[in-house]
């Protein structure tokens, strides 16, 4: 029975441990990662509206890398992300250098294979995206979809080429379509009703 006991509790600390390792190897640091692609994100001057407006997004490898820097990219994901100046006092939206706990880009663009050539991708500004600042980062990511090198259009700072995007605000024109045309059947079956009533008691006095 002790044996037994002794046998459970040794499995048991073998399976933290080993979770403990993996968990450890996993860690993938965003201050370990090299900034090897180019990003650039155009776009019309001034306040961006989500559900409206689009970005072009263009991104590639940086000519000036060294050669083989890409040997091991299969996919590069594109996303938006909270600029410094979004963060302040959201902890939803907080920068944290384990990019397994990183919340500073939420919103993805668009994910591709990886190609040694730039490739551009032109994005509508999704429905949900909230009112903040933002900028563009793209990541490249190896056969076990881990994050392997970056770029982004701005600075190390965050506070360059940064945009505005203002949240949808009110009620949508599709809501005031049907607004309208349920007014307006109200309007028609409240006056049938009214004639109807009328004939009826036109019939009753005759």
């Amino acid at each position: 029975m002790a044996a037994r006991g002794l046998l459970l509790v040794s499995i048991l600390v073998l399976s933290c441990f080993a979770e403990t390792t993996f968990g450890a190897e996993n860690i993938i640091s965003f201050a370990s990662l090299k900034r090897t692609l180019v990003v650039s994100a155009s776009h019309k001057q001034g306040l961006l509206k989500a559900g409206e407006d689009k970005i072009t997004v263009t991104w590639g490898l940086n000519q000036s890398s060294p050669a083989g820097t890409d040997s091991a990219y299969k996919t590069i994901k594109v996303n938006l992300c909270y600029a410094p100046i979004s963060q302040v006092d959201r902890a939803w939206r907080k920068t944290k250098d384990n990019l397994a706990k990183d919340k500073t880009c939420q919103f993805k663009i668009v994910a591709k294979p990886y190609s040694s050539a730039n490739q551009t991708f032109e994005w509508v500004i999704e429905r949900d995206v909230p009112s903040a600042t933002y900028f563009v980062r793209a990541y490249a990511f190896d056969a076990n979809d881990h994050e392997v090198g970056y770029g982004q259009n701005t600075n190390a700072g965050k506070s360059t080429n940064l945009f505005e995007i203002q949240a949808i605000t009110g009620r949508h024109v599709s809501l005031d379509i049907a607004s309208v045309c349920f007014s307006a059947f109200s309007v028609v079956s409240l006056m049938g009703f009214f004639y109807a009533e009328k004939r009826k008691a036109r019939k009753s006095q005759q």
